[in-house]
């Protein structure tokens, strides 16, 4: 690191070292805190409904501290007593967020609420009825309140999934867990502790802070990375980062301002290397253009390509290995076997890693062995196969 009259310099693998301490994937991590820590951490873990290997939000802290408990994943989210650790709202895409934020997103809220309307048309009855069945009930699934749907498409909602969903959006009415990947929704005068409930910060408050931790989430971002961690607007970042406490750098290569955390630029990121599969979900790699400006990687999420048309596979997974992404591979399970659909690795030297990477991943969620079908480059599957057995 060098600094210049006005701003400190980073070269590329500085920037990169420093986003992975950030992260969670350098150096020793903290255990004790477990999955609820990695969610203070991160201050965000995204939520998605494709479950392959295991839902992203359970990947996320495995990626991090390895084969913790799944159950205690879940408990870590959810567990309602003595008071919520978390809530889920959106935030980067739906998000699950430490409950202690939940004042900082009072300006998503009242967006919200300011909007003439939204996605479908409701009647003030309906709304009210919604509210009223939760008070009396207590915490109910969007079937529970009379059902999800019109009997259409999946867009199709009832009018209790509509007021319900908007209550949430307003922060009336919380997630408070998930239910078979059911949303169960409870009041919010209910499930967020008093202390929180009754902060009413200030828009600029909200973003200041939001940009704040973000950019402590990233170690080193530029304002599009910054700001699109909790997809705050470009013009939200502009009015705030001046009193955000991030410090203006300038990173090798990059070609674009960018901010750091000052704690962040303390020290020199030492330390293990984790070696393992991300979700396409992670923070660490979830924004495409940062992932290819910091780790020099193109990845795609290919779930929703036409089969066809896919070339690393449905839910490919990049493999990070000594600080760098080298390959990825695309899970599946057929009973006690973990498969790995496709794997395509940067070099032979990607192998024992991709190995060790497939193997903790097949223990964590209950498999006895491993299989790789389809490998890229083809000269490597021998080599892999032998690693895996």
């Amino acid at each position: 690191m060098t600094t210049t009259a006005t701003t400190m310099e980073l070269s590329a693998d500085e920037a990169r070292r420093i986003a992975l301490r950030a992260q969670g994937f350098l150096g020793a991590p903290d255990r004790r805190a477990g999955a609820r820590g990695v969610l203070r951490h991160l201050g965000a873990v995204q939520l998605d409904t494709i479950s392959v290997l295991a839902r992203s939000h359970e990947l996320i802290p495995y990626a991090r501290l390895g084969a913790v408990p799944r159950a205690a994943v879940e408990e870590a989210y959810w567990s309602p007593a003595p008071e919520p650790h978390a809530f889920e709202y959106w935030s980067h895409a739906a998000c699950i967020l430490p409950v202690e934020e939940w004042p900082h997103f009072a300006f998503r809220r009242r967006a919200y609420r300011d909007r003439p309307q939204w996605h479908h048309d409701l009647p003030d009855a309906a709304y009210k009825a919604v509210i009223s069945q939760l008070r009396a009930e207590g915490p109910l699934t969007a079937t529970e309140l009379g059902g999800a749907k019109n009997g259409g498409e999946w867009w199709d909602w009832s009018e209790s999934k509509v007021a319900v969903e908007r209550a949430l959006m307003y922060g009336e009415v919380v997630c408070t867990e998930r239910r078979g990947w059911k949303r169960v929704y409870d009041l919010a005068e209910r499930a967020i502790p008093e202390r929180f409930l009754s902060q009413d910060p200030s828009d600029a408050e909200c973003l200041r802070r939001l940009v704040r931790l973000a950019g402590e989430a990233l170690g080193v971002g530029t304002r599009s990375d910054i700001a699109d961690y909790h997809r705050i607007k470009a013009e939200q970042f502009d009015a705030v980062i001046a009193d955000s406490g991030l410090v203006p750098v300038a990173v090798e290569g990059w070609g674009k301002p960018a901010w750091a955390d000052p704690a962040a630029l303390a020290t020199v990121p030492r330390g293990r290397h984790r070696t393992t599969l991300l979700s396409p979900f992670d923070s660490l790699i979830w924004e495409r253009p940062r992932t290819e400006r910091v780790f020099g990687f193109t990845h795609r999420l290919e779930a929703y390509v036409p089969k066809p048309k896919r070339v690393h596979g449905y839910f490919a997974m990049p493999l990070l290995a000594g600080g760098r992404l080298v390959g990825r591979a695309d899970p599946a399970r057929s009973g006690t076997t973990l498969v790995a659909r496709q794997v395509s690795l940067d070099s032979p030297k990607a192998v024992p890693a991709m190995a060790q990477a497939l193997k903790e991943a097949a223990t964590w969620v209950g498999c006895t062995q491993v299989r790789a079908d389809q490998v890229t480059p083809r000269e490597l599957h021998a080599p892999l196969t032998k690693a895996l057995s």
